[in-house]
């Protein structure tokens, strides 16, 4: 992302502009005199001309550069994304500026040393014989084209409420990952087996190249999961070895999602490998959107579950749905008698000593192999472990009362103290109850909660959320004292455009400040600045056109765009203030300053559309964060460039009606 969102037009910008304005004039310089000029004179014409324009260039490179400066204030995941991003482009910017004003002025007086045809290709003289006509039309019709631009702006904002919005854009990874999930309890043995059947079903797909899964707890503590749940990892083979290469990756899933439903005793969600992971260290959910029922009753919290899960399932977009498993875990209370106890004289504590040795185990010796030690744990064999009715067979020594050489509880065997213990066995001391208990209780910020996940295809995030708040709003009908909370990457985008509220208001005043250092006037820094919203304009309908919602990469491409989109006007209102100060009255400096920088004007847009393009029209993998971001500046430089060229000449005319011819230079006489 950091090297491709290096627009190499953004970076020769300042070049394009020294450079058009040098030939320029050493054309005309020729042609004044007739002969081709001499080094002394190429220099002098060179210096003058980049003289001309260093200053427009310089700030215009500035403010392109500050504009990225925000962004090196996001944090989370915008923040790693982004940053190195807006580094590289501060650092290229900052070599492309110096070397525009050192390297160019100087290769262009040395090597431009033949004769300088000031002579407009085809291309410009189609392009002055369209805009000289507009132009003159736009300072006729100063009102229609102004409310003109105004009604494009009402219509993109319009627009704008109307798109959809997303975190970040969901890459395709090519691969798929098949979360399984299967009753609680489920042992190992008997996923394993499923596992198998499944795994077989998946490869019966033509598309698939191989098929693995991780079932379990993982090596890591960080991703602990039970026997019952599976990660299975499907490897896709390359398009070009599908039977249908055009076969979307949507309806390929929903073919695996019918058939895979066929198996019985399985529930799945389907998402990528890169996007679990992502979604889950984000978001500690594995899916896009995740809602949480915070309460303290379990049963309570399960039923309101139950009740978001459905409405969920009926919301279009919804995929996945699924309510957190907490209960279904099979669970033996053994629940002591301690009225037989009490008349046998044994105690709680003693009973469950015997039934943890039994069950769980103890630690009796060590067993030492070199320098390694293993514990040595007395238990009961797995068969019997597992089979209630020897459990209750487990016998439960009576304590010893020593009475005529015997004792209570001990049994008389032959001559007098010769004795032997007895013992009752467990299932009369108490009882064994199997039923299903809590399979987790989840907490955050120490209350309780349950999270149903699922997963949007097919609509934007954004707009999935705002319809299911609704919808849970008015029908779920939650308790008092229990609250809903939203996770997932909703939470995130909430946070990122939180950050964004902060930093895109702090970029465009550090355009306007710049643009005020760079004019020293009020009037003249407000018309070059409107060249930003006319740009955001721009930005929105390349979106609407493309169907791309906003997004964090959109947000971060408006950024770039509002310091682009000034560059032009820039240099425009500087070449006309310049010939208002030589004496030029305003109509006639607003027109020859238009038609002069018109080649400037579409050359530095044509460049830095041109520098985008390959970020806009990628299809490999990551391309999808990259497209939104290339697809607002490359439509806001579009926009941006017919307000530099009929919008922004016509509000200069009204700012500056009432200005006298000359009034730059009251002493210089008036030029035609």
């Amino acid at each position: 992302l950091s090297l491709g969102a290096l627009d190499f037009g953004i970076i020769v910008d300042g070049a394009v502009i020294i450079t058009e304005n040098c030939v320029r004039c050493l054309g005309k310089e020729q042609h004044r005199q007739g002969r081709l000029l001499t080094r002394v004179e190429r220099f002098k014409v060179v210096f003058s001309s980049t003289r001309e324009v260093l200053r427009p260039s310089i700030f215009g490179t500035f403010i392109i550069m500050v504009v990225y400066l925000p962004i090196m204030t996001l944090t989370g995941i915008e923040g790693k994304m982004f940053r190195p991003m807006a580094f590289t482009v501060l650092t290229a910017l900052f070599g492309a500026m110096v070397f525009s004003v050192t390297f160019i002025p100087a290769a262009v007086a040395i090597f431009v040393s033949g004769r300088v045809k000031e002579k407009d290709n085809f291309i410009m003289q189609w392009a002055k014989r369209a805009y000289v006509p507009s132009l003159a039309f736009a300072l006729r019709n100063r009102v229609l084209v102004v409310g003109m631009a105004c009604l494009l702006l009402l219509a993109s904002g319009v627009i704008a409420t109307r798109m959809g919005s997303e975190f970040l854009p969901s890459l395709d990874e090519g691969d798929i990952l098949v979360h399984g999930l299967r009753i609680p309890g489920t042992s190992l043995t008997q996923a394993i087996e499923m596992q198998n059947v499944l795994e077989k079903r998946i490869k019966e797909f033509p598309e698939v190249d191989y098929v693995f899964a991780k079932v379990g707890t993982a090596e890591i503590a960080t991703d602990p999961m039970p026997p019952s749940v599976a990660d299975i990892y499907v490897m896709m083979k390359p398009r070009s070895q599908w039977p249908d290469r055009k076969l979307p990756k949507s309806e390929f899933i929903a073919r695996m999602e019918e058939k895979l439903t066929q198996v019985p005793g399985n529930n799945y969600e389907f998402i990528q490998p890169i996007q679990m992971r992502f979604n889950e260290l984000i978001a500690g959910v594995r899916s896009d959107v995740a809602v949480k029922v915070f309460g303290d009753d379990m049963k309570i919290l399960e039923k309101v579950g139950r009740r978001i899960e459905a409405l969920l399932k009926a919301i279009p977009g919804a995929s996945d749905v699924k309510l957190e498993q907490t209960t279904g875990l099979p669970v033996l209370t053994i629940q002591m008698d301690r009225g037989k106890l009490a008349r046998y004289g044994l105690n709680v504590a003693e009973v469950q000593e015997v039934i943890k040795i039994a069950i769980g185990g103890k630690t009796v010796n060590q067993v030492f192999e070199g320098d390694r030690r293993f514990d040595l744990i007395v238990r009961l064999p797995e068969e019997i472990r597992g089979n209630i009715e020897q459990l209750k067979r487990i016998p439960i020594a009576l304590p010893n009362v020593m009475s005529q050489g015997g004792s209570f509880g001990e049994k008389r065997n032959g001559p007098r103290g010769s004795t032997r213990l007895s013992f009752l066995p467990l299932g009369e001391l108490a009882d064994f109850n199997l039923a299903t208990g809590p399979n987790r209780i989840s907490r955050e910020n120490g209350k309780r909660h349950i999270i149903v996940t699922a997963n949007v295809r097919g609509r934007d995030i954004g707009s999935f959320v705002e319809e299911a708040q609704g919808v849970i709003r008015n029908n779920a009908s939650i308790p008092p004292a229990y609250w809903t909370s939203w996770g997932g990457q909703f939470e995130q985008m909430q946070s990122a455009t939180k950050r964004l509220q902060i930093v895109v208001p702090l970029a465009l005043f550090l355009i306007f400040v710049l643009l005020f250092a760079t004019f020293g006037e009020f009037k003249d820094a407000l018309l070059v600045f409107t060249g930003v919203p006319m740009a955001l304009t721009g930005g929105v309908a390349a979106l609407w056109i493309r169907g791309i919602p906003l997004s964090i990469s959109a947000g971060v491409g408006f950024i770039a765009l509002s310091g682009v989109a000034v560059l032009n006007g820039l240099v425009m209102i500087s070449f006309i203030r310049t010939l208002r100060e030589g004496g030029m009255p305003v109509e006639n400096a607003i027109r020859e300053g238009a038609h002069t920088r018109l080649r400037a004007v579409l050359m530095t847009a044509l460049v830095a559309s041109v520098g985008f393009l390959p970020m806009a029209l990628a299809t490999g993998i990551g391309a999808e964060v990259q497209r939104p971001l290339a697809t607002v500046v490359i439509g806001g430089i579009l926009s941006s460039t017919a307000l530099t060229l009929i919008v922004l000449p016509v509000l200069y005319r009204i700012f500056h009606r009432d200005d006298e011819p000359g009034s730059f230079a009251p002493d210089a006489p008036a030029g035609d």
